[in-house]
């Protein structure tokens, strides 16, 4: 460890749980997460998100299936009717729902440029989202943000209905979770189904999330026979399979109406015991704000075994191009050398004019062709070298031990920034010039906020939950 990472970690290591609050703990990782930016803009800016990706308030994403519920358990969190709630889809746009003096509405643009919200990232995905998202304030006691988002209508026809949308659904779903201190996702008992747009967002959007992603078989109360409720959750429990864990994943059965709505039910009784599976929903959505520090430090730490990962693949492409294009120039200046020598030797013997000519026309030709044949050839290894197949050799180059052990976390992180280290490797190749790398001071510190940052954070954090219990 260099002297400067090892005075960052103690001037920072006498902190103690009563000397330090959990805003002070996000800041420290903030801070961190800043100094990633530096090497993280060098490689082409895609390993990472650019600034920190947390929000002003913690907050609590819900998705799913149109008439699945996810309004009314909003409605029902905060007691009042917020959220238009219907069978039918009510809305198409994403709300914020955020604790305000006086209740407010505002639309997309507000939203996003609205410096203290942190949602100014959403301009990149277009108009179109900004335009079918909105704000809304209610007067509330809650200290956090809930954020609804447009039912999945999903159709057998593919990836139609993301298209239809005008934006990238998926992936303002992944922006939104990634940032959200939990996920609800909510399936209505009719609607489990595994089309287009809900597998997209279970294996694109939430991969990666299972440590803050709750699934909820909403409206159990709805069921005739004890077989269409065998029925339903087994297909919840087979779409929540595609995300990426090796145990299994919980699903929480639940019913806003403690069934008294459907009481000629023959199940009505049997089930009535699961719409108390409501209040331990409820209880994890209202612990999002101390769920915060620990979501921060995980960010910070997925953050900096991406840029890890994707740095050194990144080196050993860069590192394997550089020595063709070094070889492709060695060969080039001896034949020029070999040629400049070759019409020396011939002018000191006085020989023919026509002859020297003759020679110094030939090696301008030679020399000519072997450059744009180096050209031609450095092109195509170039497109070889970002293949999908060669990529995946290179991580198992570098990751080997990674590979060898099964890392299924780090297999995913692969999986995930693949296509923009692609993407970013071919944009810096088109450009030319020299190929930046991270250097081994780079990577020694993104090690020194693994082994010991992010360590003693987690200790920090753990101290003060502590202390603010027993307190």
């Amino acid at each position: 460890m260099n002297s400067s990472n090892k005075e960052s970690s103690t001037n920072n290591g006498n902190d103690s749980p009563s000397t330090i609050r959990p805003d002070e703990i996000i800041n420290q990782c903030s801070q961190l997460y800043d100094s990633l930016s530096k090497l993280n803009e060098k490689l082409g800016s895609v390993a990472i998100p650019t600034s920190s990706p947390h929000t002003s308030l913690p907050f609590c994403l819900l998705v799913g299936n149109h008439s699945s519920g996810k309004s009314s358990f909003i409605n029902y969190m905060l007691q009042r009717d917020i959220q238009k709630a219907g069978v039918a889809p009510t809305d198409d746009s994403f709300t914020v729902i955020a604790p305000g003096p006086k209740d407010t509405d505002a639309d997309g643009p507000t939203l996003v440029g609205d410096p203290d919200l942190g949602f100014s990232g959403l301009r990149q995905f277009g108009p179109t989202l900004i335009h079918h998202s909105q704000l809304k304030y209610r007067e509330s006691k809650l200290d956090f943000m809930l954020v609804d988002s447009p039912g999945m209508i999903d159709s057998p026809g593919g990836n139609q209905e993301i298209m239809d949308r005008g934006y990238d659904f998926p992936g303002v779903v992944r922006w939104f979770a990634s940032r959200a201190d939990i996920v609800l996702m909510f399936f209505d008992p009719d609607k489990v189904r595994s089309y287009s747009e809900t597998m997209s967002v279970l294996l694109s959007s939430l991969s990666g999330m299972d440590h803050k992603l709750l699934i909820v078989l909403n409206k159990a109360d709805q069921f005739e026979k004890i077989h269409d409720f065998a029925r339903a959750y087994g297909s919840c429990w087979n779409l929540s399979k595609v995300i990426p864990r090796k145990d299994l994943p919980p699903i929480f059965t639940m019913s806003l109406t403690n069934g008294e709505d459907n009481q000629t039910s023959p199940l009505a009784a049997s089930l009535s015991d699961l719409a108390a599976t409501k209040d331990d929903v409820v209880e994890q959505v209202m612990q999002a704000p101390k769920r915060r520090v620990d979501n921060v430090i995980t960010n910070l730490y997925d953050s900096t075994v991406t840029l890890t990962l994707y740095s050194r693949i990144w080196n050993d492409i860069v590192h394997r191009y550089s020595k063709e294009w070094r070889n492709c120039r060695l060969r080039e200046a001896g034949s020029t050398t070999f040629a400049g020598l070759t019409l020396g030797g011939i002018n000191y013997l006085g020989l023919d004019a026509t002859l020297q000519g003759g020679v110094f026309g030939t090696s301008i030709i030679g020399i000519g062709g072997m450059v744009w044949f180096h050209q031609t050839y450095l092109t195509r290894v170039q497109e070889e070298m970002i293949t999908l197949d060669s990529l995946s050799s290179s991580f198992q180059r570098t990751h080997a031990r990674q590979v060898q052990d099964g890392d299924e976390y780090v297999a995913n992180i692969w999986q995930r920034i693949r296509g923009s280290l692609r993407s970013a490797l071919s944009t810096a190749f088109e450009d030319g010039g020299t190929l930046s790398t991270a250097s081994t001071s780079e990577l020694e510190k993104l090690q020194t906020i693994l082994d010991d940052d992010i360590p003693r954070l987690r200790r920090l954090a753990n101290e003060t939950q502590l202390y603010t219990t027993v307190k």
